[in-house]
């Protein structure tokens, strides 16, 4: 399976991003945020970091970027898409997810080891783990607090769109623990911890993460 991972200026964890792709056994294609082409891939992630210096607003630019108009417009179509801290304020900002993510509620950059409930196992991006497993995860964020209108948290809710939340303790105000969404389809998948950097024991963070990298063999197979 070949999937694409996007660099924009700013980008931190695209090489991450790839070698987690490459150790859950696919084909890694880099994508340039300049570009209009998605080459053929299977997949996208936007990786972490701070796409364009996150000037005006988290994620805010880089939704504007040629590459996006065709990831939004293969998101649509039904391509998996996986948005990672920054892509998931990425994926807000293009609206193919609901809600905003802003300034974390303690107001400081947080980095720690973050235990995660999955809380729904049958989108294009969970399909390895077990409804309610519990994993940990690398999370570091500043503006990291999901937000939503009460509606919008009643639907995410009662559709089972909330991916997976905080666990023990909500570690930047995020309404109802919730570190992940999905859209609709269960093809777009906005994650704010990092599981990228929990796929190989040799980080010291486990393999927790890697759950969400093989899931996309089932689902292209």
């Amino acid at each position: 399976m070949k999937v694409g991972v996007v660099t924009f200026p700013g980008t931190l964890d695209d090489v991450d991003a790839q070698r987690a792709v490459r150790i859950a056994g696919h084909e890694v294609v880099a994508l340039w945020h300049g570009d209009h082409d998605l080459q053929g891939v299977d997949a996208v992630i936007l990786p972490g970091g701070f796409s364009y210096g996150d000037y005006l607003r988290c994620g805010a630019i880089s939704r504007f970027a040629p590459i996006m108009t065709d990831v939004i417009a293969g998101a649509q179509q039904g391509l998996p898409v996986l948005g990672i801290c920054n892509g998931f304020q990425i994926l807000v900002e293009a609206h193919l997810l609901p809600g905003g993510l802003l300034r974390n509620d303690h107001r400081k950059f947080i980095c720690r080891d973050q235990t995660l409930r999955i809380e729904n196992s049958s989108t294009a991006w969970t399909s390895s783990f077990e409804q309610g497993q519990e994993i940990v995860v690398p999370l570091k964020n500043g503006e990291g607090q999901y937000v939503a209108d009460a509606d919008t948290l009643a639907r995410l809710e009662g559709e089972g769109r909330v991916v997976a939340r905080y666990v023990d303790v909500n570690p930047n105000g995020s309404l109802n623990d919730i570190a992940g969404i999905t859209n609709e389809r269960g093809n777009v998948v906005g994650l704010m911890p990092h599981p990228e950097h929990a796929v190989e024991a040799l980080t010291g963070a486990g393999t927790d993460g890697l759950g969400f990298f093989t899931s996309l063999a089932g689902v292209l197979a």
